[in-house]
């Protein structure tokens, strides 16, 4: 019995202390951050920021690599089933975490089981914008007039199933609306019929429209975070418009797979926090439509868990499925 008392107490301190060194030693070789969509997007943008200021202070190289398909359900399903050592992680975002769960029919992988949140990095608001001959000017102008029109007034979105097309959908939910959606099949061709007037409104992320609009030749109504974003801050928000408490924001994160040893977790939302800190990197994120946030890996794990829990409601409700 005093040996096993002896070889527990041995344990105990031998587990005290390799966590420390074990995070002292990570990472001991090139650090895989997994975008699971093509180059070139808001999210592989984002990667490539986080990649190079990561490699400085983890000093070690941390390079992107593009695992696309199924919506960004391909790489976020090899990110889950991948070695728990910290050295392949993920640049998770709400649709990829807290979407395609519900909305793809096997999507592969639980966002409350199967990562170690780390911690968030950014968000991005999606905006109700709209055509200069438009005439609403607020968001109560636009629910006045989708009543008045009873269903006829058509919103442009992003494909169905993105953050720009739940959103619509949301709005209408939250509002009490009947409107008709229009899904375009990409963000480009939305914007150029939003900007020749083909469709008058639309809900959309900002990127591919900020320009437009800080030149006037697009007109954005509001932002649909509880925010003002940071590069409009004229533009208001839609929970201080009309519809108290609406939140619909793109959030952006890092997770591991699940299991990975809290020491690494720690330490990596150690320096997600110092980037934050950086002048230089908020503006490179607000170049790309967001503006630069912190948390804790718990807080990050409730925001999953609460966005999930809004969306797959949202999108039960609505029937949808991706196969």
């Amino acid at each position: 019995m005093r040996k096993l008392t002896i070889a527990l107490a041995l344990a105990l301190i031998m587990a005290a202390v390799s966590g420390p060194a074990f995070a002292q030693s990570y990472p001991s070789r090139t650090v895989t951050l997994v975008v699971p969509f093509p180059p070139g997007g808001g999210v592989d943008a984002l990667a490539r920021i986080l990649a190079e200021r990561l490699t400085v202070a983890l000093k070690q190289t941390v390079i992107v690599e593009n695992r696309a398909g199924g919506g960004g359900t391909v790489g976020t399903r090899q990110v889950a089933k991948a070695e728990p050592d910290g050295h392949t992680l993920m640049l998770a975002h709400t649709g990829t975490i807290s979407i395609n769960p519900s909305l793809y029919a096997n999507a592969g992988y639980d966002p409350r089981k199967d990562f170690a949140p780390v911690g968030l990095i950014a968000s991005m608001p999606v905006a109700l914008i709209a055509h200069p001959s438009f005439p609403a000017k607020t968001v109560a102008d636009v629910i006045a007039i989708a009543k008045r029109e009873g269903g006829k007034l058509n919103f442009g979105t992003s494909a169905v199933g993105t953050g720009g097309y739940l959103t619509a959908e949301y709005f209408k939910s939250v509002a009490g609306l009947d409107m008709t959606l229009i899904p375009y099949r990409g963000t480009a061709p939305l914007m150029n019929d939003l900007i020749g007037g083909h469709v008058q409104v639309s809900f959309g992320v900002l990127p591919p429209a900020i320009g437009n609009i800080q030149a006037g030749s697009l007109r954005a109504i509001a932002v649909t975070g509880t925010r003002r974003f940071s590069l409009l801050p004229d533009v208001p928000t839609a929970s201080e418009s009309g519809l108290p408490g609406f939140d619909a924001v793109l959030h952006y994160g890092l997770v591991a797979p699940a299991g990975t040893p809290r020491p690494i977790v720690e330490r990596l939302n150690r320096e997600l926090r110092a980037l934050a800190d950086n002048e230089q990197v908020k503006q490179r994120i607000q170049a790309e439509g967001g503006d630069a946030m912190t948390s804790t890996p718990e807080e990050y794990a409730k925001d999953i868990d609460q966005e999930e829990t809004k969306w797959s409601t949202l999108i039960r409700k609505l029937n949808l499925k991706v196969e």
